[in-house]
């Protein structure tokens, strides 16, 4: 039984897709998995979906919940792998074998990543964080997200999402793949407009691209939108690298080594 929640809400048992049931049934699963293997409080289950304002017979809809859940996971076609939903005081444990959750192969792939790029390995670093965002089939939970629902722990993971990704861009950017992620970036810029690294990381791509002036417009526009959005000037990092693109500082022209 595989499950995803990097996207849409889905649970693969043999190769065919389950039904999850109703909102509130696939709401308790996806909030149970992105809380995987740990005891998750009633009270935190009712937070979560109803925003503190539970009706009368919430602890009643979240037990038939489980109880639906349950089911679904004693279908499962290999028994020697099935996923259990305990009672466990204050409330509920589903628990998985973390390779059977998209989020938490996506977590140790990207640790992965991480730990070779820590050594200088660029190229194993940027093809394991490659692979780890491939997991992503859009916004975590997405079908639940289209009903309202809007959870920190939804915000935390796109959060994830994007620093993974901006992990993986500047290895290739040690590897020299400047003209390769500009494109990518040109993008991402577009949409996170006021995230400075993504805009550190397009300015310093289309200068080592002998790009300049499309450098410094990057910089000004990311001011714009920062001054505008947040009453505050770019960071630091920006600041010194628009300084060091008019300088045509060698410390970040193209690495004579990749890795």
């Amino acid at each position: 039984m595989k499950f995803s929640v990097l996207g849409s809400t889905e649970v693969v048992d043999g190769g065919a897709q389950l039904e999850l049931g109703g909102v509130k049934q696939r709401a308790i699963l996806g909030y149970l998995l992105l809380h995987a293997n740990k005891v998750v409080p009633t009270s935190q289950i009712l937070q979560a979906m109803w925003e503190g304002n539970p009706p009368p017979t919430a602890r009643k809809m979240v037990q038939n919940a489980v109880s639906g859940i349950r089911r679904m996971l004693a279908a499962n076609t290999d028994p020697t792998t099935t996923p259990l939903l305990r009672t466990h005081r204050p409330g509920y444990q589903l628990r998985v074998d973390v390779q059977s959750v998209d989020l938490f192969v996506f977590r140790s792939l990207v640790r992965d990543g991480r730990s070779a790029i820590s050594e200088g390995a660029h190229a194993l670093g940027a093809e394991r964080l490659r692979e780890a965002l491939s997991l992503w089939r859009g916004r975590a939970l997405a079908d639940l997200v289209e009903t309202g629902i809007c959870w920190s722990e939804l915000t935390a993971l796109e959060d994830e999402r994007l620093s993974a990704l901006e992990d993986r861009l500047d290895a290739e950017l040690a590897c020299g793949r400047h003209r390769e992620i500009t494109p990518e970036l040109e993008v991402l810029t577009a949409t996170e407009p006021m995230r400075e690294r993504l805009c550190l990381q397009f300015m310093l791509a289309l200068y080592r691209s002998g790009r300049q002036a499309d450098a410094l417009r990057v910089y000004r526009r990311t001011r714009e939108a920062l001054i505008d959005g947040l009453g505050l000037e770019p960071g630091r990092g920006l600041q010194e690298l628009q300084q060091r693109i008019l300088e045509h500082d060698a410390a970040i022209q193209v690495p004579a080594l990749v890795g």
